[in-house]
């Protein structure tokens, strides 16, 4: 499993259409072959900034698989116009903690 991970700073005072468009852009990534999972959280401490949390089953669902589909222009178009700057995305994977099975236990 992959953990995408997006920084996302959303324009100053558009949290709340971002959010409710993030409701309606939800069902489009949720529909991707090897999507797993997500959760969108918002910052406490800063304003309009938030951290999307998306898990797939490996780096190439996300890059090819939705971002080369016809649902990412729709995810664009809907979500993409709020962000400033663009959000930082990178992709982990776990080595540690629960759920991490490890051979010899």
């Amino acid at each position: 499993m992959i953990l995408e991970i997006a920084q996302l700073q959303v324009r100053p005072g558009q949290g709340a259409e971002f959010e409710a468009a993030f409701r309606v852009a939800q069902a489009i990534i949720s529909s991707m072959p090897g999507y797993l999972g997500h959760e969108l959280q918002k910052c406490v401490e800063k304003a309009d900034h938030y951290m999307l949390l998306v898990r797939w089953a490996s780096v190439e669902h996300h890059e090819i698989g939705f971002r080369q589909s016809a649902g990412y222009q729709a995810w664009r178009k809907l979500l993409h116009h709020f962000y400033d700057p663009s959000p930082t995305v990178l992709h982990y994977e776990q080595v540690a903690g629960p759920g991490l099975a490890t051979s010899g236990s």
